[in-house]
């Protein structure tokens, strides 16, 4: 089934901070403001809970963007107690807020919208009497 350039929208966002996420996750922790922990660890913390989803992200399946949103709410969390705590990475916190954001709202509208296109629903349809 072919899908709407509306949905198709909503899909490109979603994976926009879907893989946003991914590059700019390792650089900011890694490279621009290195962790005290060790390399493994913090590519294990910022990167394994974003791996989880990234085959049915993929292969465009509506319930795995649904799903993953339970997973961006760690980042979105993450961000927004940093902006407070690290005033002077704000910047970065920033970058992931809105990256996190780009994945939320761009997962959220294209699992509704894909799920419409495609038939699916989680209600139970009334039986008719």
């Amino acid at each position: 089934m072919e899908m709407r350039e509306k949905t198709a929208r909503f899909m490109w966002l979603g994976q926009a901070g879907y893989f946003g996420l991914l590059l700019f996750l390792p650089l900011w922790h890694v490279v621009l403001v290195p962790s005290t922990m060790s390399v493994w660890t913090t590519l294990l913390l910022t990167l394994g809970p974003l791996l989880l989803p990234m085959a049915g992200i993929l292969k465009r399946k509506p319930y795995t963007y649904a799903w993953s949103n339970f997973i961006v709410l760690f980042y979105i969390l993450h961000g927004l107690t940093l902006i407070w705590d690290r005033p002077e990475e704000r910047l970065y916190v920033i970058i992931e807020l809105l990256l996190a954001s780009m994945m939320f709202i761009g997962c959220s509208y294209f699992a509704k919208f894909r799920g419409q296109e495609l038939g699916l629903s989680i209600r139970k349809k009334k039986e008719d009497k």
